[in-house]
C-alpha cells in the first residue's frame, strides 16, 4: 500500500516568495526552495493546503498585480481552501495564551491552528519572526498535546524539500 501525500499548508510568505524579485541576500534561495516545493505539488507528491486567512494576507497587498499572481496560484496548483472555524479560533488564541505568539499575530497564529485543527501534517512558512522559530514550536507543540490534536510540522522550505 502507498503510503499518504504529506498534507501541507501553505502560509502567505510560500505564495509572496514565488514571485521574489529581490536579488540580495538569502532572497533568491527562498524563492527557489519555494518554487521547488510547488514543483513537487505539481508532481503530486504534497497534498497542498491554504485558508481563507492567506486570502486576507493577500487582499492586503497593495499591488493588484502581485495580487493576482498570489492568487492565481491557488488555482494553478489545486491548492484546497481551508475555512475558519470556532475550533480554530480557540486553538489560535490557546497559542497566544500558551505565549507562542503575541495577541499582535493572530493570523499568524490562525495559520497554525489551522494545520492542527485540520489534521494536516505540517506548516510550511518563511516567516521566521513568527511562526518557523523553535519558541513558537515549542509552544504549539504544547497547546496541541493537552488540548488532543496532533502534534505538527512547522518548516521552512529547505526543511521540507530535505525529507
Amino acid at each position: 500500500m502507498p503510503l499518504e501525500k504529506p498534507k501541507i499548508y501553505l502560509e502567505t510568505t510560500m505564495f509572496s516568495f514565488y514571485h521574489e524579485t529581490r536579488r540580495h541576500g538569502k532572497y533568491p534561495e527562498y524563492k527557489a526552495q519555494v518554487r521547488e516545493i510547488f514543483a513537487r505539488i505539481k508532481a503530486g507528491e504534497y497534498e497542498p493546503y491554504t485558508s481563507t486567512f492567506v486570502l486576507k494576507e493577500i487582499a492586503d497587498e497593495m499591488d493588484q498585480a502581485n495580487q493576482d499572481r498570489m492568487t492565481s496560484l491557488i488555482t494553478e496548483y489545486g491548492i484546497q481552501m481551508l475555512y475558519e472555524s470556532d475550533k480554530v479560533s480557540r486553538i489560535a488564541d490557546l497559542y497566544i495564551q500558551e505565549g507562542a505568539l503575541s495577541s499582535a499575530h493572530i493570523t499568524d497564529a490562525t495559520h497554525i491552528a489551522m494545520t492542527a485543527v485540520h489534521g494536516l501534517d505540517s506548516i510550511v512558512s518563511l516567516n521566521f519572526t513568527h511562526i518557523a522559530r523553535p519558541w513558537t514550536i515549542e509552544r504549539v507543540r504544547r497547546v496541541n498535546k493537552r488540548e488532543c490534536y496532533a502534534v505538527v510540522g512547522i518548516y521552512k522550505p529547505e526543511e521540507v524539500l530535505e525529507s
